[in-house]
């Protein structure tokens, strides 16, 4: 009788660590998207629940189509101007729009993968992706590079400056290195 409890507890067991393997990623999602879409309806208040993501969404749009009109250029050039004059402001704003610029932008900058090895005496390599080449205005020789090196499990980073011989060029998709580099390893590159 033993036996048999014991078996059946462990079939139990299995059968619950299976059940958390599949529903804690699924309700980590909707719990994420809950949240952000919670966030973004409480941007603009209405007494509709979800009309306000939608008059956010139609804002963001009318603005992103005035951005690419020839009347709206100027009038943003301006802006861009008097937000690189103020003296904080004009930090966070150039690391923010230049963030987004290599994330969505035209001039994406994630977009040469690279193996990183980080020392000499050390047998483990880094993924990461070759962000600058031409660092002679920081007073850099020509013999280094600049390369970003992303947490796994989180959307953060280290700038790394190393030596052009310690980085080897990957003939991979820039998203499936961001992706498996981000995800700890543990995402599979997806076949097309």
């Amino acid at each position: 009788m033993a036996f048999t409890a014991r078996s059946s507890g462990r079939l139990f067991l299995g059968f619950f660590f299976r059940g958390l393997l599949l529903l804690v990623p699924i309700t980590v999602i909707f719990w994420a998207l809950w949240r952000v879409l919670a966030f973004l309806d409480s941007i603009i208040q209405t007494d509709i629940p979800g009309l306000g993501i939608l008059i956010l969404l139609a804002i963001v749009t009318v603005v992103g189509w005035l951005g690419s009109t020839i009347f709206f250029q100027p009038l943003a050039e301006m802006g861009d101007e008097i937000l690189q004059r103020v003296p904080v402001v004009k930090t966070m704003y150039g690391a923010l729009k230049d963030m987004m610029e290599a994330l969505v932008g035209s001039k994406r900058k994630f977009d040469r993968p690279v193996l990183v090895r980080l020392g000499s005496g050390f047998d483990g390599q880094r993924l990461g992706f070759i962000t600058q080449e031409d660092l002679e205005h920081l007073g850099i020789g020509p013999d280094k590079v600049a390369v970003y090196l992303p947490h796994s499990f989180a959307w953060s980073g280290n700038l790394f400056i190393v030596p052009k011989a310690n980085v080897t060029p990957l003939e991979a998709n820039p998203a499936d290195v961001m992706k498996f580099a981000v995800s700890g390893g543990v995402s599979k590159v997806d076949e097309e």
